[in-house]
């Protein structure tokens, strides 16, 4: 089975949408992006998993000045799993208040819930290390 065209729009919008909104702080509308049941795994960054829409608010929340002050996604790799559940791969771009940059890999899981998709699982991987460490002793 092939993924049409369609959503593969809708998905990677949807991974674009995430970071609009964290942006705008308009994390009431979270829903728009993640399942209620949402695994956001920040085990890169030692913090653990945190599980559930209400918990992921909190922990954005906790940030506070803390968090990016813009998120930027691109190089997303849509990849299905079934006609309802797909993999999806991109590159995120943080900015923070001070002018540093980081980078990091989202690693998301993205099923369709009625008419819509939302990523049900998301794997942010810290990027630290020019090829991973590759060639480098």
């Amino acid at each position: 089975m092939t993924l049409a065209l369609e959503d593969r729009l809708a998905v990677t919008e949807l991974i674009a949408l995430h970071g609009h909104l964290v942006d705008a702080g308009a994390l009431d509308r979270m829903d728009e992006v993640f399942t209620a049941d949402v695994v956001y795994d920040l085990s890169d960054y030692g913090q653990g998993e945190v599980t559930g829409l209400v918990a992921v608010t909190e922990a954005a929340l906790a940030l506070g000045a803390g968090n990016p002050v813009a998120h930027h996604v691109t190089n997303v790799c849509v990849e299905e799993i079934t006609g309802d559940r797909v993999h999806a791969r991109s590159k995120g771009l943080g900015v923070m208040a001070d002018g540093a940059c980081g980078s990091v890999t989202y690693e998301d899981t993205v099923i369709r819930v009625g008419a819509h998709w939302r990523i049900s699982h998301r794997r942010v991987l810290a990027r630290k290390l020019p090829l991973s460490g590759l060639g480098q002793g």
